[in-house]
């Protein structure tokens, strides 16, 4: 009796984690099964090569990660699409000489977000984010990656709640 019980319990456990009644996310994804993320256009006035890219695979692997939305590349339930629409570098702080102590890199994503099955959560938005450096380092190699890597990090997450938490 004591191992049918235990036979029930797991299989409760499984079925409501399964079924995506609970998110450790807080993600509420409804009653959509699938996504897609539209390729996002560099319109900034300063381009870096293949930000664009790497600014779509995160978006894409941070949903897939949080959700069981399957990625689709078209007739999508949710569809992310949009532009990065700033890259710039500005000094923020000064030395005593008048010269840059630190520079922060800022990119800005317009991002539109479309729900076909409840329209009324969509949205068109911007979202932003920076990476202070030291103005003695050029924001190239491994710097330019953790930069890159730390804003992504940052907007993706800031999109995901937008679009797919109630928070």
């Amino acid at each position: 009796m004591k191992k049918l019980g235990l036979i029930l319990s797991i299989f409760s456990v499984l079925t409501l984690v399964s079924c995506g009644i609970y998110s450790f996310t807080g993600a509420s994804t409804g009653d959509a099964e699938n996504f897609q993320v539209n390729n996002f256009q560099n319109t900034a006035n300063l381009i870096e090569p293949g930000i664009e890219r790497t600014f779509k695979l995160n978006l894409q692997d941070l949903i897939q990660n949080q959700t069981n939305l399957t990625l689709t590349n078209n007739n999508a339930d949710l569809i992310f699409e949009g532009e990065i629409i700033d890259y710039y570098i500005a000094p923020m702080t000064a030395t005593a000489q008048n010269t840059a102590a630190q520079n922060r890199l800022t990119i800005a994503v317009q991002v539109r977000f479309y729900n076909t099955l409840e329209p009324e959560k969509d949205f068109d938005r911007r979202f932003s984010f920076y990476y202070d450096y030291p103005a003695g380092q050029q924001l190239i190699g491994s710097t330019l990656d953790t930069a890159i890597e730390q804003i992504y990090d940052r907007i993706t997450q800031d999109i995901f709640n937008a679009a797919l938490t109630d928070w």
